[in-house]
């Protein structure tokens, strides 16, 4: 229906609002990350949510690095980021801007406050400051600094900045309330001493400011109309505005916040992190284990999953967790579709086919995809001697066990039926042979009698099979104990999160190249690993298992 009306969420209804009454005549927003670590999967609903109102209103947006803090920031980070936003689609063409673009600027902005009788500098130490704060239900005291001359306060910021202090001996603040209700308007510190080197700016400033009075000028210097965060900016809204309100800026920004995208059981603090990467239980911040875009990507997500995912998770004002079964489950429904279906062999035992003759190799086909004709089909080999599951086979099977064992018949998916006659097994009783006779009439799976089978059960070929090395992955943290160790604030770690195979695959998947991606039939979705896969030694990692317990609520 054309006239369908579609839902909007609170933020895309307060632009509407804007632009109706002529707050902005055009929409602008921004991705601002501090570059201390690599984005998760979190940030992936604040980068798209940015971008896509952006897109929806035919206005812009800027990629900017809040590097306002030497201490923790790396040209390392600033290069994955950039990495991730392309990856995810968001586009925002010549306008990547740094904060310490604008150092100059907000030194200035500075000044300005300091001659309008809205900053000093302050003698006391970081304790000191905290102690003077007050509390929830107290107000703060004023510090004895507050009521320095606009003369003497210009002098010794510019001595700040000179370097004649040295870090944590003077800080500039911002002069509004010791008495308010809202501890961030408390004459917060708008700049300190950091005698540090900057990725960006080098050995330029000694001074930097905080991101409380950085991140407003930056959005009003650029133009941004709607400033997208997360929830626990809300109490730091008045401060945002006063700043912007303070330095006089045309066209001011408006601050709305959101709910952040918790998923559970998972990790996501940069502190916990770079504490796996330090002790080397994972391979770095993309290890696959890790909820990291960059992990993820590497793992073998999509940049259509994530999307579909955000989708889902929609856009609040309440705070909510995931399960990361809905991240699985849209991995699944975007690849079930564009993948191939190809056989892998996880957990192999031989099975020899005794009535086929010798040496004979036979190519059969094999559509790619069931449910999706466009991927065509392949060739694959058959022959005398093939590998198939250990967990295909059993001695004495259970009731309702469809698959082979000795005296039942089943059928090789794409091949033939085939009968268990026998097996052959070491002195410990562990299976290493399965025997059966084959049916030549029932080429192509199905028998020209009719009669029916109950199992099928993948396979591949021996002689040209290739060897490729399978990771299976499980949650890198224990779910039944929690995340985290309630003593000592650790996590509490899966030992079992990273299991590493030797498979046997189909020729075809000889030739896997980083990202490649594939269902392996009955095993899983697997991607070839960017990192650890080399020219005809492919390390394929497994993205989602098939099965799922994740079910869409109802609408």
């Amino acid at each position: 229906m054309e006239n369908e009306t579609v839902s909007k969420n609170f933020i895309e209804n307060i632009i509407d609002k804007d632009l109706a009454e002529g707050v902005y005549d055009t929409v602008h927003t921004r991705f601002p990350p501090e570059p201390n670590g690599y984005l998760h999967i979190g940030h992936a609903k604040s980068i798209l949510l940015n971008y896509g109102l952006a897109k929806e209103y035919n206005g812009k947006f800027n990629m900017r690095f809040d590097d306002t803090n030497p201490t923790k920031e790396k040209t390392e980070f600033v290069d994955s980021i950039l990495e991730d936003i392309r990856w995810l689609g968001a586009d925002w063409e010549d306008r990547l801007f740094f904060a310490s673009d604008y150092f100059e600027q907000m030194y200035e902005a500075a000044v300005k406050l300091i001659k309008k009788g809205k900053a000093y500098v302050c003698d006391l130490t970081a304790e000191e400051i905290r102690q003077y704060r007050g509390t929830l239900t107290e107000p703060g005291k004023e510090s004895p600094f507050r009521n320095r001359s606009v003369e003497e306060n210009l002098r010794l910021f510019e001595e700040m900045r000179e370097g004649k202090y040295q870090d944590g001996e003077k800080v500039l603040r911002a002069k509004i309330d010791m008495a308010s209700p809202n501890m961030n308007m408390r004459d917060p510190v708008i700049y300190r001493v950091a005698h540090m080197t900057h990725h960006n700016t080098g050995d330029t400033w000694c001074i930097y400011p905080m991101y409380d009075f950085a991140h407003p000028i930056e959005d009003a210097i650029e133009g941004i109309t709607h400033s997208i965060c997360t929830l626990e900016f809300e109490d730091h809204r008045p401060l945002y505005d006063w700043v912007v309100r303070e330095l006089e800026y045309p066209h001011p920004p408006k601050q709305i916040e959101f709910a952040k995208l918790y998923l559970t059981n998972v990790v996501t603090g940069k502190r916990y992190i770079k504490k796996l990467v330090e002790d080397g239980i994972v391979d770095g911040w993309d290890d696959p284990r890790l909820v990291s875009i960059a992990a993820l990507r590497r793992r073998g997500f999509t940049p259509e999953s994530i999307k579909m995912f955000v989708d889902l998770c929609g856009v609040s004002k309440a705070n909510s967790s995931v399960d990361y079964a809905m991240l699985e489950y849209c991995i699944r429904e975007d690849l079930k579709l564009k993948r191939p279906r190809m056989m892998a062999v996880l957990d192999p035992i031989k099975l020899v086919i005794d009535n086929y003759p010798e040496g004979q190799i036979e190519y059969l086909d094999a559509p790619n995809n069931m449910e999706n004709e466009a991927l065509g089909s392949r060739k694959i080999p058959f022959s005398r001697t093939l590998y198939i599951e250990r967990e295909d086979f059993m001695i004495e099977p259970p009731k309702k066990y469809k698959r082979l064992f000795p005296g039942t018949e089943v059928r090789l998916m794409n091949a033939y039926f085939v009968t268990c006659t026998g097996f052959e097994a070491d002195e410990d009783g562990t299976v290493r042979v399965v025997h059966c006779t084959y049916d030549p009439a029932t080429k192509g799976g199905n028998a020209p009698d009719g009669r029916k089978v109950k199992g099928t059960i993948h396979w591949v070929e021996a002689s040209q099979a290739g060897r490729a090395t399978v990771r299976l992955y499980e949650n890198i943290v224990d779910e039944e104990k929690g995340v985290y160790n309630k003593e000592d604030g650790s996590l509490n770690l899966n030992p079992n999160s990273l299991t590493t195979l030797t498979a046997y695959v189909e020729p075809a998947l000889m030739e896997a190249k980083g990202y490649d991606s594939y269902q392996f039939v009955r095993n899983g979705y697997f991607c070839a690993d960017i990192r650890d896969s080399k020219e005809g030694a492919p390390v394929f990692n497994r993205i989602v298992s098939l099965k799922s317990s994740f079910r869409l609520p109802k609408a």
